[in-house]
């Protein structure tokens, strides 16, 4: 009886943390957000972000670590333009979106070390961006970058 109760002991407690240490896109951003609209300015618009965090973003699919928050959140009213977001950094970052309808976007090294995720149709509503990094460690420096009009 005690092993039983160990073992269900064991397993809620990998459960529990395991829901608290996923990507929460209900949480506010941690750097801010935006409103924009098709036809924005400046383009591109830039935010500076330390990439990275404590949770393996394999969860949802994803290469990489990010925060539990998403790092910014993008409302977007859509037009006819494709909707580019790319990341700059001196580190190997990975980018996670989860987009307006619900499901995850990612990508890493699209560009070198450098990754990149472009909507071709974009769809309005809201973007919650997670900038992350490759190899679980420090908080680089980064730049996310969103666009109409190309990749960064």
């Amino acid at each position: 009886m005690l092993k039983n109760t160990l073992a269900l002991a064991a397993v809620c407690a990998v459960a529990v943390s395991a829901a608290a240490s996923a990507q929460n896109y209900t949480l506010s951003p941690s750097y801010g957000g935006a409103n924009l609209s098709a036809g924005f300015s400046p383009d591109p618009w830039t935010v500076s972000i330390p990439a990275g965090g404590g949770n393996d973003a394999s969860r949802v699919g994803c290469s990489g670590y990010v925060a539990d928050a998403p790092d910014y959140r993008l409302s977007y009213n859509a037009g006819s333009y494709p909707l580019h977001f790319s990341v700059r950094s001196g580190a190997d970052t990975t980018l996670v979106i989860n987009a307006p309808d619900g499901r995850w976007y990612c990508d890493d090294d699209s560009n070198g070390l450098n990754p990149a995720v472009v909507f071709s149709k974009p769809m309005g509503g809201q973007y919650d961006i997670w900038v992350g990094t490759f190899s679980y460690g420090s908080l680089p420096s980064s730049t996310l970058y969103i666009s109409e009009l190309g990749t960064y």
